[in-house]
């Protein structure tokens, strides 16, 4: 492996961490011993561009810095390739750095744990979803979900887990369940009005928000999360339990394993690591192993 490695920037993460991140987390890399090189491109094209470019010349890891938007760009230029994958979280979600036990908003803290797993004979491989031809490391969200994503990335303020706390309140006031149609492997098709479908690899979304609490990044299989035909009165009281997982005993919602799903909706997008996936059909699939992690 090259000691070259390579910091994969978002500067606008955060409300700007990003930008300050860089360089204490470099600093820790290179106090181990690697030559640090920095990547920001001009825009997500260009950046992903450039990406795949370091991948391709040899990179010896490709650490995002940034929030799980920036982790699932850099997803895109190293799922399936042996070159690992890093995370420096310091966006406003940082959902895989969490699941991966990683430190969170803790730049050097977490250049430290890429620079240790680097030197370690062991480097963890985990699973990813994939749509089409684009990864996803977290978990991919429809309907409530979706659009409380939706809301709270248009928003400039606050930051974490208020931000979607607000933004979940605001889309409570017009939101209906919407009939869905799911089918599981090669299960039948399921028709349910539900308030939400989370196809979770990992286990949260939305700075902390477990709605898929029981998924395993290693297990080969999604964990489902259906939301049945909540009325608001019930949404209100069962959504903020998602950030202790304890939201899946409840009777409106139900869970399920499988390695693929595709999922039917009308008038609902899809969004995977806090981005827009395309509007719904879409059909999921759970790649084991699919990308190597600098992890604890």
């Amino acid at each position: 492996m090259t000691s070259e490695i390579t910091l994969f920037v978002n500067p606008t993460a955060g409300g700007g961490r990003g930008a300050h991140a860089a360089q204490p987390a470099a600093s820790a890399l290179r106090a181990a011993g690697f030559s640090v090189r920095t990547l920001v491109g001009n825009g997500p094209d260009d950046a992903l561009q450039r990406a795949r470019e370091a991948v391709g010349a040899g990179t010896g890891a490709l650490i995002a810095v940034g929030g799980d938007g920036m982790a699932g760009l850099a997803l895109q230029a190293v799922a399936g390739t042996r070159t690992p994958l890093g995370v420096i979280a310091v966006g406003t979600g940082n959902d895989l750095a969490r699941a991966l036990g990683l430190p969170v908003r803790d730049p050097e803290a977490a250049g430290t744990v890429a620079a240790e797993a680097l030197k370690s004979p062991r480097i963890r491989q985990i699973d990813l979803g994939r749509v089409g031809e684009r990864w996803f490391g977290t978990v991919l969200a429809s309907g409530f979900d979706s659009r409380v994503n939706d809301r709270g990335n248009r928003m400039p303020w606050p930051s974490g887990r208020l931000k979607y706390d607000l933004a979940m309140i605001a889309e409570l006031a017009a939101f209906k369940p919407v009939p869905y149609r799911i089918r599981l492997d090669d299960g039948p098709v399921l028709e349910v009005d539900a308030t939400l479908v989370a196809v979770g690899n990992g286990s949260s979304y939305g700075g902390g928000m477990r709605i898929c609490a029981g998924a395993v990044l290693d297990d080969g299989l999604f964990d489902v999360t259906v939301v049945g035909d909540c009325s608001r009165t019930t949404l209100l009281k069962v959504f903020p339990r998602v950030y202790q997982g304890t939201h899946l005993d409840h009777p409106k919602v139900t869970v399920h394993r499988a390695a693929r799903i595709s999922i039917e909706a009308p008038d609902v997008t899809g969004y995977a690591d806090g981005e827009p996936f395309g509007p719904l059909p879409l059909t999921a699939r759970c790649v084991p192993g699919a990308v190597r992690v600098l992890a604890p």
